[in-house]
């Protein structure tokens, strides 16, 4: 009797483990044929330009679920408006990971409505991938859960600045900025690639997000006889800008971040006073034969056919190649920890944008980008191959003082 009692005991033992280890083994947001990506995105508001990144990952994941999907698994993609509004990214966020159980987010625009989720989604292992600002913020100090592919504004300011003084010849040049840390980023990483070449910068101008009015800015500039000035604002501030000083002849050799690399959109705001305009920038320019922008562009045409091909369209791909690539790796396996894993053994993969390489202790898959010219009707025209910056990082962030 004993016996038979021990044979029940352990038997139910054997069924109720058996019944415990789906569950303990669950991975929010995966399941046998799905995972479940989320990205906000402002799709309304001031930089409603820039949704167009969570939309063209969107696409990317059509296509990808249009090819077999990912090891068996398709992707369903939650896409949210913030409307560049850190109250509503973090809304955002809690909805989809505690709602709709999300793996993981992909991209993201802004560094502002990114902070405001950054410590909430590291304190519920959620993986996040491709954040599209170029901040110090994703890997510096590196986060477990966080991988960045998007170059540093402060890296792009100096990629630059050594542009205009070796290739260029330029001897005078000014800064003009948002005053945040966006627009300090890249004043920094300037002044550092300048201190390199024993030269300072002849006038720094900042502007508040807000100005509408940039004649006194324009004033200032102008007043230090600059031959070359970098700008780092939003993309009407660039138009306000180039318009004010068009007005008052004033006509260095402008240059300016990824931000305001839309060169048709650019073009058309300024009413053409975009072209010429030097610009640094984090994938292929939107003509390119690269064949998997070729690709792509196909992709866009068959799923998003309403959507402009512009820059912004196709980062949301670039900003995510690197994602895609983790999945890949962790075969049917697909855990939280088995992800990082797998992306910590990303080195020098490159999809549309630059060579990412990812680490255990590296966050910041690249420090790499390339320089185009605005030409007649907005076309972007490359000038360089990739190019790497080597300013001290901490250095900058000591500056910031964060």
């Amino acid at each position: 009797m004993k016996k038979e009692n021990l044979a029940i005991l352990l038997a139910s033992v054997v069924l109720l483990s058996i019944a415990i280890i789906p569950v303990a083994q669950a991975e929010r947001g995966i399941t046998d044929n799905e995972i479940r990506i989320g990205q906000w995105g402002p799709q309304t508001g001031p930089a409603a330009l820039w949704g167009a990144v969570a939309r063209g990952t969107g696409c990317y994941f059509d296509m990808i679920n249009a090819e077999g999907g990912i090891h068996g698994r398709k992707i369903t993609y939650f896409l949210r408006d913030d409307a560049y509004q850190p109250p509503k990214t973090k809304a955002i966020a809690k909805e989809l990971v505690e709602d709709k159980k999300v793996f993981a987010f992909a991209s993201g625009v802004g560094t502002a409505t990114g902070m405001a989720v950054k410590k909430y989604l590291h304190h519920n292992r959620v993986p996040w991938v491709g954040p599209a600002a170029g901040s110090t913020y994703w890997a510096y100090p590196p986060t477990k859960y966080l991988f960045s592919s998007y170059p540093l504004y402060c890296d792009e300011a100096a990629i630059l600045i050594n542009y205009a003084v070796k290739k260029m010849g330029k001897k005078r040049i000014a800064f003009f900025y948002q005053n945040d840390d966006y627009g300090k980023l890249g004043l920094y990483g300037a002044e550092l690639a300048l201190e390199k070449h024993g030269m300072k910068l002849v006038a720094a101008v900042s502007a508040e997000p807000q100005d509408t009015d940039l004649s006194s800015h324009c004033m200032k500039l102008k007043a230090a006889n600059p031959d070359c000035v970098l700008m780092w604002v939003l993309p009407k501030h660039g138009a306000i800008m180039l318009g004010t000083a068009a007005k008052i002849g004033f006509k260095p050799q402008w240059m300016t971040t990824s931000t305001l690399s839309d060169t048709l959109i650019m073009y058309k705001i300024s009413k053409g006073l975009f072209k010429d305009v030097i610009f640094v920038t984090f994938a292929e320019a939107p003509d390119s034969q690269h064949p998997l922008m070729k690709k792509y562009k196909k992709a866009q045409e068959k799923f998003a056919p309403k959507d402009r091909w512009g820059i912004f369209f196709y980062a949301g791909f670039g900003f995510v190649e690197p994602m895609v690539e983790g999945l890949k790796r962790c075969g049917r396996n697909l855990t939280v920890e088995n992800f990082v894993k797998a992306m910590e053994t990303i080195k020098d993969f490159q999809g549309i944008g630059p060579k990412i390489t990812f680490g255990p202790n590296k966050r910041q898959g690249t420090r790499s980008s390339f320089l185009g010219r605005c030409a007649e009707g907005g076309k972007s025209v490359r000038l360089s191959d990739w190019i790497s910056s080597d300013i001290d990082v901490q250095e900058v962030i000591k500056r910031l003082g964060k």
